[in-house]
């Protein structure tokens, strides 16, 4: 595992050489490398013959951060993305792939630098534009849970929370994010929106967007909205983990066709 370092923390960054076409793997909020593959969220797992770059976000995972909202904002996450591309595959197009935040950071980097992106899968598009203000607030509240009760509160009030259809029979996890940045993460994404729809329109690489229903968090509209935005879209929704289960192949696809 290498680290590199960005304005205020140091990401932990782990690359997969096996030559041929680059790729940069995201995460979601609160999650890391090592959790998106207890959540079945891994979908680099199923590449072959690529140079694919994973790494944990600021504040996340093996990675550190500050107690700074604003540093978790999804363009500063961007900022932190478009500094290891250029490090790691230097003037080369990528393909992006990641879910939630991971999808957000991916479309703010792209509408800065089109020009950088071969392709991307999109998955799980969180809450943005009208759903966000919503959200916003959960994440406030969530905030001033922890710091008022702690991170076990947070915990024991997700788990009265029914997981999507897609996600049923998934392992429990919790953050992967130490507890005295937790606070700092959710204000950062309440502080946190995708880019303006007409920034959205001006993305041209080919686009797969994965979805899946009764999500509140991550939900359809947002999804269908970014497929009616983007001009070279598909989207694909999942109902079941066994449909969840075809998106590596379906990456796999993406990344050869788009390679």
């Amino acid at each position: 595992m290498a680290t590199f370092a960005v304005p205020g923390a140091e990401l932990a960054v782990s690359l997969s050489d096996e030559g041929g076409h680059p790729v940069v793997q995201l995460h979601g909020l609160t999650s890391s490398r090592a959790r998106d593959r207890l959540l079945n969220l891994d979908l680099g797992r199923g590449l072959h013959g690529t140079r694919l770059l994973r790494y944990d976000a600021r504040g996340h995972g093996k990675s550190t951060g500050r107690k700074v909202p604003s540093d978790y904002r999804w363009t500063v996450l961007a900022d932190d993305l478009l500094r290891l591309l250029e490090k790691w595959f230097p003037g080369e197009q990528v393909h992006g792939v990641g879910p939630s935040m991971g999808t957000a950071t991916l479309l703010h980097a792209a509408a800065r630098e089109p020009e950088r992106f071969a392709g991307l899968t999109l998955m799980v598009p969180a809450t943005a534009w009208e759903t966000r203000p919503a959200q916003a607030a959960h994440y406030r509240a969530a905030a001033d849970l922890i710091e008022s009760e702690g991170v076990d509160a947070l915990i024991a009030a997700s788990r009265l929370i029914a997981p999507p259809p897609a996600q049923v029979g998934v392992p429990e996890t919790v953050p992967d994010v130490p507890d005295a940045l937790l606070p700092s993460l959710f204000r950062g994404a309440a502080l946190s929106d995708l880019p303006a729809p007409e920034a959205i329109t001006r993305i041209d690489a080919p686009t797969t967007i994965l979805a899946w229903i009764d999500d509140p968090g991550h939900p359809l509209s947002t999804a269908e909205s970014l497929a009616a935005l983007l001009p070279n879209a598909t989207l694909t929704v999942a109902s079941t983990p066994d449909d969840v289960e075809t998106w590596p192949q379906i990456l796999s696809e993406d990344v050869a066709r788009r390679g």
